[in-house]
């Protein structure tokens, strides 16, 4: 059953109750779109007076709240904020996490990060989806002000008993507070200790103050601090996805390959199947992938129907690109016949679910020419002076065979459609949708489509393959997409890597979240072409460490390297044609069990499985890179910190050696004895210290990746 949707008209900001032109009946009163947990935010926070103690530059937060911050259930997403007063007393801040209900689910006090400029930070941790808001509150912080001019007085023996009065009064102050505001009765005893020790004038004064500045005091007012003139910014608007959105292994493949055969009798070859591409399953799933992409499944046109290589004549048994979607056997709601049938599709998303894989789909937004939207729908595609339907052309790159979409005569029709197709195959079990080519289509548009999807399936995921400008791509996330594909592809020197890393994990992590492919269906990077199994390990290694979540093109483990000339690509393009192969090479190629162990590993240590924690490390060599990712143990799911460090040379020729430089107090770790570490790549044991000496031989292994053992 198709979708009730309701479509914006022109703008963003349009009104989610307009009700488009339907090709089917629809209700008589359609109620508005819901906010949804994976949508756009309502509107910024309204503008408030400047608090006592103020609140600026609040991050992350786009436009005011216009769009919502991003996490993930158990990501620990870092906030800041600017937070100063008048004068010279200090102040303090606390980050608070409000859940979809709107209750306070937790709080953490933050940390000057950027000593003499006001910067404080501290890291939130939710725990479901959903739609949920936070905020930062500065305070003025009495204790701390009275315990910085007292040590001063005190010792200079300035106002000593003026001083140490004042300084019980504040504490007894601190213990007594009453409401939501009380102390715990521990906290409270240790604040009345320290007062019964500041007014006892039989002892010393300096005894006196030490005992209300020990570290038992401070721990206790840490915990429970005494917050005066409390001033709170506005609440933003933060979406909690599910961990796939951030984290997970994605494997890419073309049904039709899966199973193809030369027919000799007929001198041409013969698709395979979706059922023949199930057998492939128990191989992806051995490897440890998460996710199962499929290319589109849809019918393939005839009209324009490319040949080998993009060749503009196809020969018979030609399959054609499976981007050229639509026939008279369907559109984007059907599949091709000779892949199988629905009933075929079922039971392919059954297995993979069986082996612990969920099922990602291609949706290509554009037609052939024989799909039933050009006859049926004339005005959802561009029409020229002579009659003509424009096809695609990125000039000077020509697609005869696909016309492009065209939002502008009719997008409320054009978008409903698009969310029926798109529940066709929710229906049937997909989970993923990985988009192509979505920076052609209007950003309302996809504003609208996203959050309209994720009001009724929540568990949905999008990935955008948007190879663009950094303003589209970094906006296409804002409005919803859950995931990008990133420029990862083409950073090969070590200062493009270290760069690149830093900057998805930096603070465009908020929005963005990237996805690493070494390779893809269309683009065989400079690279890799010609390349042997040291420089795909390589790569790699940086993908399924370098972010959470990464993908790999099937054929990755054969290491199908030869180059289209001319062209950015690989030769004898699946788009174009069948691509069987045997597997039982990869087998003595070694690159299909590193995949698998990246993967292990990946599991195995939670630091692996976030984003905004990535650490760089200076080295002594001009080709080896070293990043580490640390998980501190109070937001580790197992209770303990994690610490993985990667060190990989990125000449994939010649032995390399070098020193790396490593703040290990950064990872809580003492800085002056060893720690123990584990090349969990490697199975191999050390003792490092700040400064490591490493040589890496990529005939014998792609890179060093090391977990920190902690006390």
């Amino acid at each position: 059953m198709a979708a009730q949707a309701t479509p914006p008209h022109d703008a963003v900001t349009a009104s989610a109750t307009q009700t488009p032109p339907a090709t089917t009946p629809a209700p008589a009163d359609p109620a508005p779109a819901d906010p949804t947990p994976t949508g756009p935010a309502q509107a910024g926070p309204a503008h408030a007076p400047i608090g006592r103690i103020p609140v600026v530059d609040v991050f992350p937060v786009a436009e005011a709240g216009r769009f919502p911050a991003k996490a993930v259930v158990g990501e620990a997403f870092p906030v800041r904020a600017t937070v100063f007063r008048e004068g010279h007393d200090a102040v303090a801040a606390t980050a608070v996490l409000i859940d979809p209900e709107g209750r306070v689910h937790s709080t953490a006090p933050m940390v000057d990060v950027a000593p003499g400029l006001d910067r404080y930070e501290a890291r939130l941790q939710p725990d479901r989806t959903g739609r949920w808001s936070f905020r930062v509150e500065g305070w003025s912080d009495p204790f701390a002000t009275w315990a910085h001019d007292a040590a001063i007085k005190v010792e200079a023996g300035i106002d000593v008993e003026l001083m140490l009065a004042e300084g019980a009064r504040l504490l007894s102050r601190a213990a007594d507070r009453t409401g939501e505001d009380a102390m715990s009765a521990h906290g409270a005893a240790t604040l009345r200790e320290a007062v019964d020790a500041l007014r006892d004038t039989h002892r010393f004064p300096g005894e006196r103050l030490a005992w209300a500045l020990s570290p038992h005091v401070r721990q206790a007012l840490a915990r429970e601090p005494l917050r005066d003139l409390v001033s709170a910014s506005p609440d933003y608007p933060l979406v909690v996805d599910r961990p796939l959105a951030l984290t997970g292994s994605w494997y890419e493949l073309f049904p039709r390959s899966h199973g193809a055969w030369w027919d000799d009798r007929a001198q041409e070859w013969r698709s395979g199947t979706l059922r023949t591409a199930a057998e492939q399953i128990p191989r992806i799933a051995a490897m440890g992938f998460d996710v199962l992409y499929l290319t589109p499944i849809h019918p393939i046109g005839l009209t324009n129907r490319k040949g080998r290589n993009n060749s503009l004549g196809a020969l018979p048994g030609d399959p054609g690109s499976p981007y050229a979607i639509g026939s008279a056997d369907g559109g984007h709601d059907a599949i091709e016949p000779s892949l199988g049938t629905f009933d075929d599709f079922d039971a392919f998303v059954a297995r993979a679910r069986d082996h612990g894989m969920e099922v990602a789909l291609d949706i290509a937004l554009q037609c052939s020419p024989d799909h039933p939207w050009v006859a049926e729908h004339p005005e959802w595609f561009t029409t020229r002076v002579d009659g003509s339907i424009a096809y695609a052309e990125n000039p000077p790159k020509k697609y005869q065979d696909i016309y492009p979409l065209n939002f502008d005569n009719d997008p409320d029709g054009l978008a409903r459609e698009i969310r029926r197709v798109l529940q066709v195959w929710i229906d049937h079990g997909v989970t993923l949708f990985r988009v192509d080519n979505p920076h052609t289509k209007p950003l309302d548009f996809w504003q609208w489509l996203l959050a309209d999807v994720a009001r009724d399936h929540p568990e949905v995921v999008f990935l955008s393959e948007a190879f663009t400008r950094p303003a589209m791509m970094q906006t296409l996330a804002k409005v919803g997409f859950h995931q990008s594909y990133t420029y990862f592809t083409w950073r090969h020197t070590k200062e493009e890597v270290a760069e690149y890393l830093a900057e998805v994990s930096g603070d465009q992590g908020a929005w963005m979240r990237p996805a690493f492919w070494p390779t893809t269906h269309d683009i065989l990077p400079p690279y890799l072409q010609g390349a042997g199994g040291q420089a795909w390990a390589i790569r790699a290694v940086l993908a399924a460490l370098g972010s959470p979540t990464w993908g790999i093109y099937s054929g990755y483990e054969l290491l199908e390297n030869v180059p289209r000339p001319g062209a950015d690509e690989q030769i004898d393009n699946e788009k174009y044609e069948f691509r069987p192969r045997d597997w039982s090479v990869a087998d003595h190629l070694g690159i299909a069990s590193l995949l698998g162990r990246l993967n292990q590993i990946r599991r195995e240590h939670p630091a692996l499985q976030q984003l905004r924690n990535l650490r760089l490390h200076p080295t002594s060599d001009d080709a080896t890179v070293a990043f580490s990712r640390h998980l501190a143990a109070e937001h580790s799911p197992t209770g303990r910190a994690s610490t993985v460090v990667t060190i990989v040379s990125l000449d994939p020729w010649n032995t390399r050696e070098g020193v790396v430089e490593l703040d290990l107090t950064a990872f809580g770790l003492p800085a002056g004895r060893p720690v123990r570490a584990h090349d969990v790549l490697r199975d191999e044991h050390y003792e490092w210290g700040s400064s490591v000496f490493v040589r890496i031989d990529p005939a014998e292994r792609p890179a060093h990746v090391v977990a920190l053992e902690h006390p």
